[in-house]
């Protein structure tokens, strides 16, 4: 495979950090292309209720996703790491065509090849709505904020 996605594993607290980061950049740009060269032509999902394998399959999520969850905005936390394994928490912030705002909160488990690309992700994932006044992510995260935890609720 000619392909590869830095850092490598296993991974230390520093490139665990940097993938988690590099996760949530790539997810605010709302790119399903881009975003599914970061996962194995073979990756496999668990996202909620549904089950994907490959990058086409990925692609066509979120695409799909994106077209619904408008104004979506992503922060991603470090949960801890082992190896070839990193657990993250994250929260994000989208409205529906409606104008309803929703905060989904979630948990995702990532294993990784000895490339760096991502074989296998699954995500846990709770949607609670919220007032446009409750927001608190609007748009990508600033550098400033890099590695800053996300509050719990």
């Amino acid at each position: 495979m000619s392909e590869s996605r830095p850092p490598f594993p296993p991974f230390d607290l520093t490139s665990a950090l940097q993938k988690v980061q590099a996760a949530e950049d790539a997810w605010n740009t709302c790119d399903p292309h881009r975003v599914s060269l970061a996962y194995t032509p073979d990756s496999a999902w668990r996202n909620r209720d549904q089950f994907l394998t490959g990058r086409d399959a990925i692609v066509e999520f979120l695409t799909a996703k994106w077209q619904r969850e408008l104004d979506y905005a992503l922060r991603k936390s470090l949960w801890g790491f082992r190896n070839n394994r990193i657990g993250v928490r994250f929260q994000y912030e989208c409205r529906d065509a409606s104008g309803q705002w929703w905060r989904s909160y979630g948990n995702e488990l990532w294993e990784f090849d000895d490339h760096g690309l991502m074989r296998r992700r699954e995500a846990s994932i709770n949607d609670v709505p919220i007032d446009e006044s409750q927001r608190r992510y609007f748009g990508p995260r600033p550098e400033d904020e890099h590695g800053h935890e996300i509050p719990l609720q």
